[in-house]
């Protein structure tokens, strides 16, 4: 409960609360457009060098290689669970499933941030190579996506699979998230103090920002959502909360310290809604963009801030 409590009466999450409950009552708050990309381009990296200094200063660790390896079986494997259930309980045809399961094996970077900020906050902060396994699970569930959606088909119909892996591997998350930490991991901590102030003290007060913008578009998109069902309503809260048990306990049995296992758990329980749909739109334009956005921008990602992160550590703790 204590952790519950602290995590619900943060800032952080109550300037989200405060961006969703502006956009339900319909008042005009918004953030420019350029100023929210501006916030999340300094949070990546910002995320990024840190983890890269710590990466540094502890070194490469079996703890890292282990991470790793764990969080690409979870990414390639999770869409294969989700498809089943989407296809099944949710009655969605195999195109929509398939983009729709590709999100939620791939990962939310601003689920992740907040988590990792809630988690220092509470002493229990996650290593810094989990930038790194972050980074390395978004591109898997893509590939699984796509191998759903096209299963029976001879072909790509578009032909354009090395558009789509340029788009996957070198989008902007992708590149300043692993560009980032390589600068943190070669510069260490001595070449990171001169720029320390500007992105660890800033930081918190930021990521309020960029959180209440996030409130009012989750909550808009939701309002503003046409396709969803009570059925798939039900599955984006389902998939987080099986997910971030399964990436939770995974964590702590390859021997993650606590804050560590609950950030994959985290992870597990996240679902992009940047780098996949961009990818989406590419390799299959026929899936229904309000469908699959609705569900991790709309459902998921609000569910996991208020609720997934205080309830993974909360296990993290409990079994590590």
């Amino acid at each position: 409960m204590d952790i519950v409590i602290s995590t619900l009466t943060s800032p952080v999450i109550l300037f989200f609360i405060l961006g969703m409950l502006a956009a339900f009552a319909r008042s005009d708050l918004a953030i420019p457009e350029a100023i929210a990309k501006g916030l999340s381009l300094y949070l990546m990296a910002a995320i990024g060098l840190k983890g890269g200094v710590a990466v540094s200063e502890s070194g490469f660790t079996p703890e890292l290689a282990l991470a790793a390896v764990a969080g690409l079986a979870l990414s390639f494997l999770i869409p294969y669970f989700a498809y089943a259930l989407l296809t099944g309980f949710g009655k969605l045809d195999r195109v929509n499933a398939g983009a729709v399961s590709a999100h939620y094996g791939s990962v939310s970077v601003v689920t992740f941030v907040t988590a990792s900020e809630i988690f220092t906050g509470q002493s229990m902060g996650p290593a810094g190579y989990m930038v790194a396994v972050l980074a390395l699970m978004e591109t898997p569930a893509i590939i699984s996506g796509l191998m759903l959606a096209r299963r029976g088909q001879k072909r790509d119909d578009n032909g354009n699979g090395g558009g789509l892996m340029h788009e996957v591997l070198l989008n902007a998350s992708v590149v300043l998230l692993m560009g980032s930490f390589f600068i943190g991991l070669i510069a260490g901590p001595s070449g990171f103090e001169p720029i320390a102030p500007l992105f660890l003290v800033p930081f918190t007060g930021v990521l309020c920002f960029f959180l209440l913008d996030m409130g009012l578009v989750a909550a808009r998109r939701l309002v503003e959502a046409r396709a969803m069902t009570v059925r798939l309503t039900t599955l984006g809260i389902v998939f987080p909360l099986i997910n971030g048990t399964i990436g939770t306990v995974l964590g702590t049995m390859i021997g993650l310290d606590v804050g560590s296992a609950a950030a994959l758990g985290v992870l597990a329980a996240s679902a992009s809604y940047i780098a996949v749909p961009a990818a989406m739109r590419m390799a299959l334009p026929e899936a229904d963009p309000g469908l699959y956005l609705s569900m991790s921008l709309g459902v998921t990602f609000p569910f996991n801030i208020i609720f997934g992160i205080p309830l993974f550590a909360a296990l993290a703790q409990a079994i590590g």
